[in-house]
């Protein structure tokens, strides 16, 4: 069963920066879109941005500006580089895997807590 690892989260202050990276444990065929989605306490889970295989990004109007998605495919790998870190992006951030079946991959969460 092919697993998706998350790292890179941890305690930041506001202003800060961080990055977030999701690797597959094994292969995963015909991956169509790697995204990164968030949920805070008491909130839904939402997309906070996505890549597909051929680069084309999609940003939450919260991510804009600030957070940068960006993919390996050889590695199967996504990153989200996290600039300006705001308390309210304090959340439990998931990597998701989707494929042309589809099916879809999601990680165990990483959690981001940013705060003075």
């Amino acid at each position: 069963q092919v697993q998706l690892v998350e790292s890179g989260g941890g305690l930041v202050q506001p202003g800060g920066s961080l990055t977030l990276s999701c690797a597959a444990s094994g292969r995963i065929f015909s991956i169509i879109v790697m995204g990164w989605y968030r949920q805070a306490p008491g909130k839904s889970r939402e997309l906070v941005a996505s890549i597909t295989s051929g680069g084309v990004t999609n940003y939450a109007d919260s991510a804009k500006g600030r957070f940068t998605i960006s993919r390996d495919n050889a590695k199967s790998t996504v990153y989200l580089q996290m600039n300006s870190l705001k308390p309210e992006d304090t959340a439990l951030y998931y990597c998701n895997f989707r494929t042309l079946n589809p099916i879809n991959y999601w990680g165990q969460g990483t959690q981001v807590t940013v705060s003075s």
